[in-house]
């Protein structure tokens, strides 16, 4: 495959050349969800845990300086990291820290944080203090914390003030704005040394990431019991490191290489995430396969070829909300309107993923009806070449949005770099495998 699918147009702009075909490998960077709640949980547990695979990117970096300046020694060693845990309370009992734009790892800290005492500022980039985190916020503070605002109310940044907290009746939050408020309140409330039982208030959003939450916890000694998605039952336990864990492959970004196979020939294989994966965006295979792709899985691989012809799906994507924006661009080669639903947490994400992917896709030539949850997407009989694509700093737009490229037609990608946040050599994966026209 040729090595070169770019060229630099200026400092902010990737010109990507069209690309003819796919084949090969790749090796996916470690899970951001599955790196940034290991990190977590090892630091709050007792003993030492070694980190595998862990994801070298923005996200999980600005999560490991918070956990150091809080305490946790972490350190690099033979391409692993080692936590050593705390065993509970942080000991660093006030602190500043900055997450940047990492959900992942604001929400649950902020709860970790409210639940253990001390003196604590966080804050983010502008968008970060634009997304909402008033329900977790309402949540902790039913269980006792003392959280302000300083600046908009239920948007960060916070501060939190030590707290007195108590678990004598459930604790409450909402389900249809962001699961990772659910996944925040799972990890803490074992910090407050008594059983809790947590209630989910409508109908919870991207339920396989709390899959991973109820998951990886079992791995450090908890075992939550689950009722329906309506409650969760979290006994009074401690953390105790496993000793050794591995993170696997993210799902969400082997998309965009499964997703280039299925138009742009193939094969191309994904190694690292595969059948065994605890990730619910390996069902993105069902999205391919519905619109005519060939999809194999190993216990730790995927492989996908595909004809170029791409059939139209009407799909309830709510499950797979980030690998759901790789299936907006596919819609741009079906052969006919297609219609993603249920995606209302697009508008809560790194950007309003909503509006921001009906605006570019429409500059490629498609019709686009944007919903308050929904997007249909009319592909055009030919995208628009030289079409400059914004990214909204937002890496998952940059990324889904190089597939593009496969259409026939270059493609400027605007600020390349943001990829950073998850995956910073996804370019240069992409171009592995790519054969340019």
């Amino acid at each position: 495959m040729a090595n070169s699918i770019s060229e630099t147009a200026a400092v902010d702009t990737l010109r990507l050349k069209p690309i003819r075909r796919v084949a090969g490998k790749v090796r996916l960077p470690g899970s951001k969800s599955i790196s940034n709640r290991i990190l977590l949980l090892s630091a709050l547990a007792s003993g030492e845990t070694r980190v595998g695979g862990l994801l070298d990117a923005d996200d999980t970096k600005v999560m490991l300086e918070a956990l150091q300046r809080l305490g946790a020694a972490c350190r690099r060693e033979d391409g692993s990291v080692r936590v050593s845990g705390v065993g509970g309370e942080f000991p660093v009992r006030r602190a500043e820290l900055w997450l940047g734009n990492a959900g992942t790892a604001f929400r649950p800290l902020t709860a970790a944080l409210a639940l253990t005492g001390g003196e604590y500022r966080l804050s983010g980039v502008a968008r970060m203090h634009e997304r909402p985190i008033g329900d977790l916020v309402d949540a902790l503070r039913g269980l006792g914390a003392r959280i302000d605002y300083l600046g908009i109310e239920g948007y960060p940044p916070l501060a939190i003030h030590p707290g007195r907290p108590h678990l004598d009746a459930p604790v409450r939050v909402r389900g249809d704005v962001s699961s990772q408020f659910l996944t925040a309140l799972l990890m803490a409330v074992p910090l407050a040394g008594a059983p809790a039982t947590v209630e989910v208030d409508g109908e919870l959003i991207s339920k396989p990431y709390v899959e991973i939450t109820v998951n990886l916890m079992r791995r450090f000694g908890v075992e939550v019991a689950r009722e329906d998605w309506r409650r969760f039952r979290v006994p009074k336990a401690r953390y105790a490191s496993p000793g050794e864990i591995m993170v696997e492959g993210d799902a969400s970004s082997a998309s965009y290489f499964l997703a280039a196979a299925a138009i742009g020939g193939g094969p191309v294989r994904v190694e690292g995430v595969g059948r065994d994966s605890i990730q619910g965006d390996v069902r993105f295979a069902e999205v391919l396969e519905r619109m005519g792709a060939r999809v194999g899985m190993g216990a730790d691989w995927i492989e996908v070829s595909g004809d170029g012809r791409l059939r139209a799906i009407d799909m309830d994507l709510n499950h797979i909300p980030d690998a759901a924006m790789t299936a907006a661009v596919m819609a741009l080669f079906a052969d006919g309107p297609s219609v993603l639903r249920n995606i209302a947490s697009w508008r809560v994400k790194e950007t309003d993923r909503l509006a921001a992917m009906a605006t570019e896709l429409r500059k490629l030539g498609a019709e686009v009806q944007e919903g308050a949850d929904f997007l249909r997407i009319v592909p055009p009989a030919r995208l628009v070449p030289d079409a400059a694509i914004d990214t909204y700093d937002d890496h998952r737009m940059a990324m889904s949005f190089a597939l593009a490229a496969l259409g026939g037609v270059p493609v400027r990608i605007n600020d390349p770099a943001c990829v950073a946040k998850t995956f910073p050599d996804y370019f240069a994966s992409l171009a592995r495998i790519s054969e340019t026209a």
